[in-house]
């Protein structure tokens, strides 16, 4: 999928931070915190050539470190409470085979990897699209359904192989993720497609972590082939959170099953991150004719 791609390493670093902890007889709490790759999990190996996420928003960056200082015993549950009546199942594996790498380290999983760097675009749809009526429908993403309102446009980064780290951003398409407007602490769920992998379940959760998910629209474990969502800026439901901690530990044989309309987390804040894949190539998300079938160019 990369082209020419300029090796980009960053070393580790440490974050101090404050957290306040509210409670009774809880004061203030001061922690130096490693980079998110080291956090992530206990398998990172040393001087693994990994990226930080670049969110290319200061303000972005900083209220992401602060959900994973927050993301601790005794408090992950009072910051981002279970989703009522929700549980999450699992279905086996397709043609399973011993992963390459862990996923959290994986480019094509987890895309605080890759980060993204803002682009200027119209912030409406675009009448592209239409070659695949059953094409996942990122309207299902609201509780409601409702017309998009675009926030913000980005370019996702290359990815190599080779050095396993982020190059220039992505120029096959104009936009390859985009911030919807959401309102804070909205439910987000699972968009429909016409595809079913099983049992009436629409996706695999191939990557989970506190803030970002990546849902696939086939059976097997790998962004190809078939149609791939990364979310980003959500509160992930602990339930969903820990059933794919709990399988990815136990090797991946199983992955969370997730069917249309299922609640999976809650918005951060008032804008979430969206964008979608087809045999691994990053695709536009304003294309109507695909992705938001019968709405109108006129939504902003």
């Amino acid at each position: 999928m990369s082209k020419e791609i300029r090796p980009h390493r960053l070393g580790r670093v440490s974050l101090l931070a404050t957290v306040l902890l509210l409670g009774a007889g809880l004061g203030i709490v001061s922690l130096t915190l490693p980079t998110l790759a080291e956090t992530t999990s206990a398998s990172d190996q040393p001087n693994q050539p990994l990226d930080l996420p670049n969110y290319d928003r200061t303000g972005e960056a900083l209220r992401l470190s602060s959900v994973m200082t927050l993301y601790m015993p005794g408090i992950t549950k009072d910051y981002c409470p279970s989703i009522t009546g929700e549980s999450y199942e699992s279905l086996p594996v397709s043609e399973w085979q011993p992963a390459e790498r862990p996923a959290e380290q994986h480019g094509d999983l987890n895309l605080a990897l890759r980060g993204y760097a803002p682009t200027v675009a119209g912030l409406g749809l675009v009448d592209i699209g239409g070659s695949d009526p059953k094409a996942p429908q990122l309207v299902g993403l609201f509780d409601t359904p409702r017309s998009p309102s675009f926030a913000a446009a980005y370019r996702v980064n290359n990815w190599d192989w080779g050095c396993n780290c982020r190059g220039e951003p992505i120029e096959e398409q104009e936009v390859s993720l985009v911030e919807l407007a959401v309102t804070p602490g909205e439910i987000i769920h699972v968009p429909d497609s016409g595809y079913d992998i099983g049992g009436g379940y629409k996706v695999l959760v191939l990557y989970a972590s506190i803030t970002r998910l990546t849902l696939k629209y086939t059976s097997n474990d790998s962004i190809w082939p078939g149609y791939a969502i990364h979310l980003e800026n959500i509160c992930v439901a602990p339930d969903l959170l820990n059933r794919y901690r709990t399988l990815d530990s136990a090797g991946r044989h199983e992955l969370p099953a997730l069917k249309a309309g299922k609640a999976i987390g809650r918005a951060l804040g008032d804008r979430v991150g969206v964008a979608i894949r087809d045999g691994g190539s990053f695709l536009d998300p304003r294309w109507r004719y695909d992705w938001w079938q019968g709405y109108s160019r006129a939504a902003k």
